[in-house]
């Protein structure tokens, strides 16, 4: 009886030992899902993964392979206590040691005594058993393997595998939403980058500084509401001292309006110094965009040419905002008799002449100036833009100034663009 007696007390204490070693590993584990939890770094992540386990355990290695899809093989991204290999390691799915076993059958594999197990490769000297488990998406696809060893033999009983078999789940839904955090990121980068390179294009294509004229002042002034724009304007000189005067709007925003823009752009000039009317300048380019224009997209144009000899602005408008002219007789805005939208169909275009008096203003506009809204949902409007090209300073920085002023939380939500002419007294 004493015996017996003795032997079940000993068993008690082994089960309670094993209880409470149990415990302290699902306290490691725990703990170390909340370290993992919240890093979307990819690489963070993993390092914390691998030196989180192999301290919490004692192991001699911690290290976590990835699924490279494209070739068919695991490349190691997180590595702890390994002397002869480093981040970057390739193995071959289903052909090379435990991880390319598990890779390839999706099963954890576990070598008590890895001096018995056919699958093995031997790596550091102290390691006695290894453990390697496959990382799994949501949805099933491979996105890795996990892989621990151990100084001990049969260091990993039963209830140690199963935690963490439970803590790679949480390991794999960590690396799966890093690594897609790191796609969008580098997607947005990609973007960014994009459209940086777009805006420095488009900026490039407008003109870098004002036309020189005698007794003339002439300033222009776009800014898009995003990166990049279908908004612009140019200055064409022509060899006789007149100068083509251009503001458009192309239908939409961002990178096609931009696209179509530049196209524009470059049939309008080389239109330009062919045809001596705007309105034949407009005939043409309008055909030439009808037929290549897709379906919905077109262009509202104002084109004029100032001709600095006879003090005159002769314009053409196509479908665009009426320009605003101020002389002694006051403001008004100034219509054409035909004109529809570029790129829309087939049609004719008129002719509009302005002389050009000491003190007068002729200004062209995008509806991004007019349509500006406050906070309040008020327009900039036609009154405003008015007011403030009366004011004897007025040039093309200040209306656009003046309407992100008005603007000012609300901020622009179209092209602002602008072209003012300005005679001398």
């Amino acid at each position: 009886m004493a015996s017996g007696s003795i032997a079940t007390g000993s068993d008690a204490v082994a089960v309670r030992a094993l209880q409470g070693a149990w415990v302290e590993d699902l306290h490691r584990l725990q703990k170390a899902a909340q370290n993992i939890s919240s890093i979307l770094d990819l690489d963070p992540l993993i390092d914390t993964i691998v030196n989180e386990v192999a301290r919490s355990f004692g192991c001699v290695e911690a290290n976590v392979y990835l699924h490279d899809e494209e070739h068919g093989e695991l490349v190691l991204a997180g590595v702890h206590g390994c002397s002869l290999h480093g981040k970057g390691q390739r193995l071959k799915i289903g052909k090379e040691g435990m991880v390319g076993y598990v890779a390839s059958t999706g099963q954890m594999r576990y070598a008590p005594d890895v001096r018995m197990d056919q699958y093995y490769i031997r790596c550091e000297d102290s390691t006695l058993s290894e453990v390697a488990i496959p990382l799994h998406s949501g949805d099933g696809g491979l996105v890795g393997v996990f892989t621990v060893s151990h100084p001990e033999l049969n260091a990993f009983p039963a209830e140690r595998l199963r935690l963490l078999q439970a803590f790679c789940n949480q390991v794999s839904a960590a690396v799966h939403n890093a690594r897609r955090f790191q796609r969008e990121r580098d997607e947005r980068e990609t973007m960014n980058r994009e459209a940086e390179e777009a805006r420095a294009i488009q900026q490039a294509l407008l003109p870098k500084s004002s036309p020189y004229i005698p007794g003339f002042a002439v300033s222009g002034l776009s800014v898009p509401a995003r990166a990049v724009g279908g908004d612009w304007y140019d200055f064409i000189p022509f060899e006789d001292g007149s100068w083509g005067l251009v503001l458009a709007d192309v239908s939409g925003k961002g990178a096609a309006a931009a696209l179509l823009m530049s196209a524009t752009r470059g049939i309008l000039r080389s239109l330009a110094e062919t045809c001596s009317h705007p309105a034949d300048v407009l005939n043409r380019l309008n055909r030439a965009l009808a037929n290549d224009f897709p379906a919905g997209r077109f262009v509202t144009m104002v084109y004029g040419i100032l001709d600095p000899a006879a003090r005159t602005v002769t314009f053409a408008n196509a479908g665009h905002l009426q320009p605003l002219f101020i002389d002694d007789a006051g403001p008004r805005f100034l219509d054409t008799e035909q004109g529809m939208p570029l790129g829309l169909g087939f049609g004719e275009y008129s002719e509009t002449r302005v002389l050009l008096s000491p003190g007068s203003r002729l200004l062209f506009y995008s509806d991004g100036i007019t349509e500006a809204v406050n906070a309040e949902q008020n327009e900039y409007g036609p009154s405003r833009l008015v007011t403030h090209a009366l004011s004897p300073d007025a040039s093309a920085l200040s209306i656009v100034d003046d309407v992100r002023a008005f603007s000012n939380s609300a901020g622009l939500n179209d092209d602002a663009t602008v072209v003012l002419i300005s005679v001398g007294r």
